[in-house]
């Protein structure tokens, strides 16, 4: 009881504290701005937490498994189930950016836009492509894959650890429980950590605000309505009718995990309750080896809100530019896509980095045109992260019961007091 408490004064007070963010941010918007350094900081200490945390998550999970091969087909089931939803949130981005068309009318002149505020973007999106992409998997030290704060480096690492300790078999038992241990250490410190989310919470929001402004909301109303209505349909109408399918409530699973979707609306980070969601999945019955695997992979591979912002954002800027895209035109976008969101990071200006790098690819659309987004793309993080963090734990559930490694009992008895 003391302990639901907690969880639910926690809640409320992230909640209060965007709140009083955004009324900051909105009155006193240069003081709003300043705010910048408690969201960061906040980021900066759950960030440091997350590769150790995935690496004894992953190694704890494997070697409890003993066996190489049953790690290979849940890899495979992953990569299934990510590449189909990812193609759906795709197509389905680009459906509604044909049908409703909110760049339509604009009639904005790409020579009058000022490109000076996309100049960083650009700078980084000139190195991205997919075999860069691939090869950044591979860290330069084992060390490296650490320090960098990269996921996928450290997911490689702790599968080729793990295999390494399975192979040594009962010789190196000692070592897998003391990592098993550490994990709790680990996991105990992010708890820590949690009580300070009401202040990287109302930083955050502050920034926003303050920095932007609500008028951001209505100079660009029809683009935002957009994509978070798609959004929403995409959570409760795909991912609900997968939730039916695989026989558990979506609308439970929203309420067990309320406290980390109110954590991202404040940060618009997924990345800052990564080490919660591993903690609640084991809670909520998947098996370990399950959550160690999906939850890191899907932080880059499963960004299905990531995909319908860009498909969606691409079509709204040559409506803008009153550029008219063939049929085959936005099939290429959408193939281009579905390999460079695949390197879309899950916290802010990942999505906007791709949408840069595709543009400059593709070269049918002016990469100037990206400026149009500035001033909105932060009020569209909140959306791309949460329907990013709903759609990694609903696979997770999908992968576990698919693997036979679900308890049921135990999510039924978690859900009912959530």
């Amino acid at each position: 009881m003391k302990k639901f408490k907690l969880h639910k004064q926690l809640y409320l007070q992230v909640l209060i504290s965007i709140l009083i963010g955004i009324l900051l941010g909105h009155f006193y918007p240069q003081l709003g701005a300043k705010m910048k350094p408690l969201g960061d900081g906040f980021i900066k200490l759950i960030r440091m937490m997350i590769a150790p945390i995935i690496f004894t998550t992953v190694v704890s999970g494997i070697t409890s498994m003993k066996n190489i091969g049953e790690v290979g087909r849940i890899g495979l089931k992953i990569i299934i189930y990510f590449e189909v939803l990812t193609s759906f949130a795709l197509m389905i981005g680009l459906f509604v950016g044909n049908y409703y068309q909110p760049g339509a009318g604009l009639n904005i002149d790409v020579n009058s836009l000022d490109s000076s505020g996309i100049t960083n973007y650009a700078s980084q999106s000139k190195n991205y492509s997919t075999v860069d992409f691939l090869l950044n998997i591979i860290p330069d030290t084992f060390v490296g894959a650490f320090t960098k704060g990269d996921i996928l480096p450290v997911l490689l690492i702790a599968i080729l650890f793990s295999f390494g300790l399975l192979k040594g078999g009962e010789k190196f038992s000692s070592i897998s429980s003391l990592i098993d241990q550490l994990s709790q250490i680990l996991f105990t410190i992010v708890g820590f950590i949690m009580r300070l989310a009401p202040i990287g919470a109302f930083g955050a929001m502050a920034y926003t605000i303050g920095t932007y402004g609500l008028h951001s909301l209505v100079a660009l109303s029809r683009l935002l309505i957009d994509v978070y209505v798609t959004s929403l349909l995409f959570i409760f109408i795909v991912l609900g009718t997968i939730a039916r399918i695989c026989n558990f409530s979506l609308w439970q699973f929203l309420k067990y995990i309320k406290e980390e979707l109110i954590i991202v609306l404040g940060t618009a980070s997924s990345e800052a309750v990564l080490p919660r969601m591993i903690s609640k999945m084991e809670q909520l019955g998947c098996g370990k080896t399950v959550v160690g695997m999906v939850l890191p992979a899907g932080y880059t591979f499963n960004l299905d809100g990531t995909c319908i912002y860009l498909t969606i954002a691409t079509l709204f800027i040559a409506q803008a530019l009153n550029i008219d895209l063939t049929l085959w035109q936005q099939l290429t976008i959408l193939g281009v896509l579905l390999l460079t969101s695949k390197g879309a990071a899950a916290v802010t200006g990942g999505g906007f980095i791709v949408l840069t790098a595709t543009l400059s690819t593709m070269h049918t659309i002016p990469v100037e045109g990206v400026v149009l987004l500035l001033g909105v793309d932060r009020l569209m993080s909140e959306v791309r992260s949460l329907t990013n963090l709903i759609g990694n734990g609903v696979a997770t559930v999908v992968i576990a019961k698919w693997e036979g490694d679900f308890d049921a009992v135990k999510a039924e008895k978690v859900l009912a007091t959530a």
